[in-house]
């Protein structure tokens, strides 16, 4: 069995690397405001079409809403095998649905109330302001 210096640092260096290549949904993101420290939650599977894509909620931005209460409004991605399309732009509270294998509805969200739906194209991310239907 191998032992000294060399050994011990090849060992390090192997579970160093073994970390950092870990899934970063795994792994708690942190940020400090004033005496609080705030952990993001983690990425989270929300839906799978047919067709193989998943919607995941990704990035995190914590919200007052106009009655004080807080809230976590999340990012929304798309995942097919390893491409990953941010929706740009649309924090939502609550699940978006899927509407079919290309189409899902997702509410944008501000200060921790629903705003507007929007359609996401699930091949491009793309959001667009659904006319015609009133928040839920």
């Amino acid at each position: 069995m191998a032992s000294g210096p060399r050994f011990i640092a090849g060992t390090l260096i192997m579970n160093l690397l073994a970390l950092a290549a870990c899934n970063g949904s795994a792994v708690e993101r942190r940020s400090v405001q004033g005496d609080s420290v705030h952990v993001a939650p983690a990425d989270s599977l929300v839906a799978t079409a047919r067709n193989g894509a998943e919607i995941w909620f990704t990035l995190a931005r914590e919200a007052n809403g106009s009655n004080g209460t807080r809230c976590t409004e999340r990012g929304i991605e798309i995942r097919r095998g390893s491409t990953r399309l941010k929706v740009p732009l649309l924090y939502t509270g609550s699940s978006p649905v899927l509407l079919n294998d290309s189409i899902m509805r997702a509410f944008l969200w501000n200060h921790c109330a629903p705003g507007d739906p929007y359609l996401v194209d699930l091949r491009t991310g793309h959001p667009v302001r659904e006319h015609g239907r009133g928040k839920p």
